[in-house]
């Protein structure tokens, strides 16, 4: 974590980006006092594909084409 000075915040906001790569957490301070904290947002998730998700999900003892007749049939 890296403390700075309202002044040395308005600085570094062109290489803002840099710095939490760098740091993690910068806290801003002012007369010593910290008014400020700037955190990084994690990363992105990457978005999992069809074949992972079905991959996930249990197996079903009766295929849905059966159950989509069935219930088509009950009303």
């Amino acid at each position: 974590m890296r403390k700075l000075t309202i002044r040395e915040a308005r600085q570094a906001l062109s290489h803002l980006d840099q710095l939490l790569a760098a740091e993690g957490e910068v806290t801003i301070t002012r007369r010593g006092e910290a008014i400020a904290r700037i955190v990084a947002l994690g990363k992105k998730k990457a978005i999992p594909s069809h074949r992972d998700l079905r991959g996930k999900m249990p197996r079903m003892r009766r295929g849905s084409e059966k159950l989509i007749r069935e219930d088509r049939n009950a009303r």
